[in-house]
């Protein structure tokens, strides 16, 4: 009884968390509906030719909205196993809508409806920006959440000791994944494992001592424990026809199977399954940068540049004179920077530190903040100037850089520009990062910015570098708004 009751309330908050995904997904399409026919028609109705007879806007966007929040079901945009990922969940709901809106295209194309393009380039950017925002307010309250040890799934570990510590370790240190380990299935002693990790204590080990690994013996041990998710880390201590009957012993207990293929930092769209003499078999594609994905990719570079030089004239002028007024010193700080294939340039900013900063730099090297030792950072860092704090902060200072990005020398997102004196103290893996153009912007500056070390900043940029794709830039763009407008990581 206690185990049907345990299940039943795991899944009543998935059942919930999809609930509310359902409704912020209908609350924002219909907003977009409504904002869309008022910026469009205003205060008149508006009518769609449509086989002779006027059929009218609000009963076309009513249509629009229904089929449009019904795809996002049939996408998969709300499968369960997105819950938490925000990056992927994104991916899905901006990958969904585009498919829905191609469809659409095609589909007045062959019906022959003239539908208003004001219309659908209203509709489309700002529906796909309220659906993020929704998403993004259920995932912020999942994530309080389980940060408080609600919304989570009991979880066994299986597999021999250095995979369980490894999958342990990221595991306590990720709660926001709702993975809680407490038990472990290893083929050693309890006394094996280490008695802390992440400064959490480590789930007993289930399997006896002397004890072989079996399937009876994990499924024994998912009952003990009420177990909800197995967590089958790559050193896993069972045969391959082991681990199929246990998937089957599995399914009938309603415990859900994440095997660990032991393949960091690969996106999703890399990994595709494929069956080969009846096994399945996981094929992960070459990442490759084609000449028509670098034009797209440069392409959406000179217009947003472009675009934000134009619109951020004004504010960039007035930056300009509060700089130029606090001590007569030069608006502009350009330092030499590392870019693609380790090319080198001069990278532009607003002067937000005092004229001797690079002088005083190597006596402020004992006060370094940073962790890992290659970067340079300090919270109260003496060499900045009053008005340099504030555009710190929200990132001001930076706005120049969009000169470089229209000359080529950087991209709107990509990895952070490094110093040539970081670069020279890279790891021989760490100059992939030098394989595309640096950014303004990148998952480093979404993920934290100056709080990451080294090792965290070093694994998003190999990461982007590995899986770039469009809707990952456009993801990673609109959340740098939101990290920049919250001062997330900034210093």
């Amino acid at each position: 009884m206690l185990k049907r009751n345990l299940t039943v309330r795991s899944a009543t908050w998935r059942a919930i968390h999809i609930r509310s995904l359902r409704r912020v997904d209908a609350v924002a399409l219909a907003t977009t509906i409504v904002l869309t026919q008022l910026l469009r028609f205003g205060l008149e109705e508006g009518s769609l030719p449509f086989g002779g007879v006027p059929v009218p806007y609000w009963l076309v966007g009513a249509v629009l909205g229904t089929a449009w929040w019904a795809w996002l079901d049939l996408r998969g945009a709300r499968d369960v196993r997105l819950i938490g990922y925000g990056m992927e969940e994104s991916r899905q709901v901006v990958s969904a809508t585009l498919v829905f809106f191609g469809a659409l295209a095609i589909l007045s194309y062959v019906l022959d409806v003239q539908m208003a393009r004001g219309y659908i380039v209203i509709a489309l950017p700002l529906g796909t920006l309220l659906l993020l925002a929704g998403r993004g307010l259920v995932r912020r309250e999942l994530t309080r959440r389980r940060l408080a040890g609600e919304a989570m799934s009991r979880t066994l570990v299986v597999g021999r000791v250095p995979g369980v510590v490894e999958m342990l370790r990221s595991l306590q240190q990720h709660p926001a994944a709702g993975f809680d380990p407490v038990a472990v299935y290893a083929p050693s002693s309890s006394r094996a494992l280490p008695h802390h990790l992440a400064r959490v204590p480590v789930p007993r080990n289930t399997l006896p001592e002397g004890e072989a690994p079996s399937v009876e013996g994990i499924v024994a041990a998912c009952r003990e424990h009420r177990i909800e998710t197995l967590v089958m880390a790559a050193s896993a201590p069972l045969s391959s026809e082991e681990v199929r009957h246990l998937s089957w012993y599995l399914t009938d207990e309603h415990i859900r199977l994440v095997l660990d293929t032991g393949l960091t930092d690969i996106a999703g769209p890399r990994i595709h399954t494929q069956q080969m003499a009846g096994l399945p078999l996981i094929h992960v594609s070459t990442p490759r940068m084609s000449r028509s994905r670098l034009l797209l990719k440069r392409l959406v570079d000179i217009v947003g540049s472009v675009t934000a030089l134009v619109a951020l004239s004004p504010v960039m002028a007035v930056l300009a004179l509060i700089v130029k007024a606090h001590d007569g010193g030069p608006v502009l700080f350009a330092q030499e920077r590392t870019g693609l294939d380790g090319s080198r340039f001069k990278m532009l900013k607003f002067r937000s530190m005092y004229l001797d900063a690079e002088e005083r730099k190597a006596e402020l090297m004992a006060a370094n903040d940073a962790k890992g030792g290659v970067l340079f950072f300090m919270e109260n860092d003496p060499r900045v100037t009053t008005p340099g704090r504030w555009m710190r902060k929200y990132s001001l200072d930076e706005l120049p850089q969009f000169l470089n990005v229209l000359r080529g020398e950087m991209s709107l997102v990509g990895p952070r520009p490094p110093l040539p004196s970081e670069v020279a103290q890279y790891e021989e893996h760490v100059h992939r990062r030098l394989r595309v153009k640096p950014g303004i912007t990148g998952l480093w500056q979404v993920s934290g910015r100056d709080d990451l070390d080294w090792e965290q900043a070093v694994r998003l940029d190999l990461y982007y570098v590995e899986n770039w794709s469009p809707v990952q830039d456009f993801v990673i763009l609109l959340r740098t708004v939101k990290a920049v407008v919250a001062k997330e990581g900034a210093h």
